[in-house]
């Protein structure tokens, strides 16, 4: 007997709770190994199937969805970017496609608030320094000095949900906010931050004493700061990154560091197409640079409702109605009919 549930390719291994549910709710594929598909997996996995839900490791190219079987009629990401998945192909192709959005809002900022302490007050290095000597010598005045938070300025890129969330955890600890963004936010944000907008954003990185991006990456963001951008910044200033690695141009900023120009970077996503970049490692082992491996949203909590959301979605969709989270592409092409 032929199954009426919908069926679904998973991509990735996902909360053991959220799979189970799956199964209950569709006819359920996982990708039981839970390494990156390739687009001829992906092609293979999802014959026959109504949906495919990918995560933002998986690259949903034009050329892969000129060749989705016409049975998949929604791309459910499991996920609040979308940049891996090209939208405009997808539009004119006939698919839907969602995200999950808001649920990573609050443990995304919790770990840019982290990372914004981390830094300069050079937690990770003090810890270091125990285990690497095994003893102290003990407490000294002018032993592990770092640079306080409090007074200094913060310059947000991309005054979203999680920048504007930043904000509200900068300003308890005391820093003055600016930020740049493509709109201005409504006087019942800016005013209870003491926020400072800026419409243009050299003017900002050139006041600011740590720089954090919180925009999605799109044309007009990528390497949005770019070399000559990060020469604008004062010097002995910080980069936080836990949005996009190409929102950065990673060899300059990397220079910059290098040079002593800039005093030091927050990174929990940078370029690991080809490899972390041997130079920025270097700089990490020298307490220049904090690494973390994509962890701003790594909390069971989040990846529970971001599974949540995903089945919200699905089933919505499924039922004939408009899903929750469509993403639709900023110039949508002519759309052909599916399925």
């Amino acid at each position: 007997m032929t199954s009426s549930k919908p069926k679904i390719l998973v991509t990735r291994r996902l909360p053991e709770t959220i799979e189970a549910r799956m199964a209950t709710l569709f006819e359920t594929d996982v990708n039981e190994t839970d390494q990156t598909l390739t687009a001829d997996d992906i092609l293979t996995g999802v014959e026959g199937k109504d949906v495919l839900v990918s995560t933002i490791t998986d690259r949903i190219d034009a050329d892969l969805i000129s060749r989705l079987p016409q049975s998949v009629r929604l791309i459910a990401q499991f996920g609040n970017g979308v940049d891996n998945i090209d939208l405009e192909a997808a539009w004119a192709a006939g698919l839907t496609v969602t995200n999950t959005p808001s649920v990573l809002t609050e443990d995304t900022a919790d770990m840019a608030m982290a990372l914004m302490l981390a830094l300069p007050r050079r937690l990770v290095e003090g810890t270091q320094v125990l285990l690497r000597d095994r003893s102290w010598a003990g407490w000294s005045p002018t032993s592990m000095l770092g640079s306080r938070l409090r007074g200094k300025a913060l310059g947000i890129v991309g005054m979203g949900r999680i920048g504007t969330a930043v904000a509200q955890r900068a300003r308890a600890f005391g820093l003055n906010i600016h930020y740049f963004s493509r709109n201005r936010r409504p006087p019942g944000i800016e005013e209870p931050l003491g926020s400072t907008y800026w419409p243009e954003l050299e003017p900002m990185l050139e006041v600011v004493d740590i720089v954090s991006l919180h925009t999605p990456l799109t044309r007009d963001t990528t390497n949005i700061l770019s070399a000559e951008r990060l020469d604008r910044m004062k010097p002995g200033a910080y980069v936080l990154n836990v949005s996009r690695p190409e929102l950065i141009d990673e060899v300059a900023l990397v220079d910059r560091i290098e040079s002593g120009r800039l005093a030091g970077a927050a990174l929990d996503v940078f370029d690991n197409r080809r490899g972390i970049n041997p130079r920025l490692l270097a700089l990490a082992e020298d307490n220049h640079v904090l690494l973390t491996g994509h962890m701003a949203s790594a909390t069971l909590e989040a990846r529970i409702e971001m599974g949540e959301t995903v089945i919200v979605n699905i089933r919505t969709f499924m039922d004939g109605h408009q899903p929750p989270h469509r993403i639709l592409p900023e110039n949508p092409l002519p759309r052909s009919a599916r399925g």
